[in-house]
């Protein structure tokens, strides 16, 4: 299985996560889900009254340094974490 399949697959797999996942977790997974199907942000910065898409925007910003396939690989580690972390609660 290549990269990209692994990713489109974990991608399925981090819409069931736990409910409890906290938005730093769910933050860091847009980040890195928008770096690897997008690339580098391309929008401009939300403003100051819309604190959600700021956050999200602010998550992506942070990553956009890295190379899409990076992203997939970072991804893909965050879903599996997550899901272990999930398991032993």
């Amino acid at each position: 299985m290549g990269l990209k399949e692994e990713f489109e697959e974990y991608a399925e797999k981090a819409k069931t996560l736990s409910e409890n996942t906290s938005n730093e977790n769910k933050l860091i997974l847009y980040g890195l889900y928008k770096q690897a199907t997008v690339g580098a942000v391309n929008t401009s910065r939300p403003g100051v009254f819309n604190q959600r898409d700021r956050a999200k925007w602010d998550a992506w910003k942070a990553v956009e340094a890295k190379s899409k396939d990076d992203a997939m690989s970072d991804y893909i580690t965050k879903v599996k974490q997550l899901q272990e972390s999930a398991a032993a609660n």
